[in-house]
């Protein structure tokens, strides 16, 4: 079986911003709506079409942009290898320089520790969501996540792989060994417990890289957290891209006001 392809140039606005640590890529979806915040969505480990479907249910009712990090994607080569903090960092520089008003800051896996460190005092991040967030204290290790990884992949749709492939390869084994180990030496649970705006964390029921009992341990770190349960893997946005868009959109009427209708 396969899974759902990433959708086609005509639907995406491709945007690029040479940033503090390199040149970004961010392509984005939907329009902007009054009332309505728009959804800024950091990619996972080394890979970013992945999430284009749910890119798009989330553009149904609001312009939503997914940020690739540098290094990955279709962004520009890092100075160096990345940290966790500078890939918060260079998603910061990013957002100050869009001026796009409070957006609910999203991440899947690790992208929801890059998303919670960016949205820590900010004035212009009126929600987080974390999806699928890493890295359970569980599995913080390298071959406890590795096997967590192979796990999860047995209860992933095939195509996700094809999918991931060719990102694999620009991005090279080193890159994506070096990011692991950055992502297990950062704590999220650090992060969360100093945001004070509303957080949301989305768990797929059959995820076994990250937990449900982490998800909403996460969840009442944050002093606004709710978690939701949603089907699927640690990946369900590919292969269910409206599980994520409806508790998101609600949390965009909670903060915003707009949105109701869809």
């Amino acid at each position: 079986m396969n899974g759902p392809n990433p959708p086609g140039p005509a639907e995406v606005t491709t945007s690029h911003h040479d940033g503090v640590l390199g040149r970004m890529r961010a392509r984005s979806v939907g329009r902007r709506r009054p009332a309505t915040p728009e959804v800024v969505l950091v990619q996972g480990m080394g890979v970013a079409d992945y999430l284009m479907p749910g890119l798009l249910a989330l553009g149904r009712w609001t312009r939503a942009t997914l940020v690739e990090l540098p290094g990955f994607g279709g962004s520009g080569d890092p100075p160096h290898e990345l940290s966790v903090p500078e890939f918060g960092r260079c998603v910061a520089d990013w957002l100050t320089a869009q001026r796009l008003g409070p957006v609910l800051l999203a991440g899947h896996s690790s992208g929801t520790q890059v998303a919670a460190r960016v949205a820590i005092g900010r004035t212009d991040v009126a929600a987080v969501v974390l999806a699928s967030p890493t890295v359970d204290p569980a599995a913080r290790g390298p071959l406890r996540l590795l096997a967590r990884w192979l796990w999860d992949g047995r209860r992933e749709p095939p195509g996700l792989t094809r999918v991931h492939r060719a990102e694999w390869r620009r991005a090279g084994p080193r890159r994506l060994v070096h990011t692991a180990r950055a992502h297990l030496d950062d704590a999220l649970e650090e992060a969360v417990a100093r945001l004070r705006v509303p957080v949301l964390v989305i768990h797929g029921r059959d995820d076994v890289i990250g937990t449900a009992r982490w998800a909403r341990r996460l969840a009442g770190l944050a002093p606004d957290g709710e978690c939701v349960e949603v089907p699927g893997a640690h990946t369900f946005p590919w292969l269910d891209p409206e599980a994520w868009s409806e508790p998101v959109r609600r949390l965009s009427v909670r903060v915003g006001g707009g949105a109701r209708d869809g």
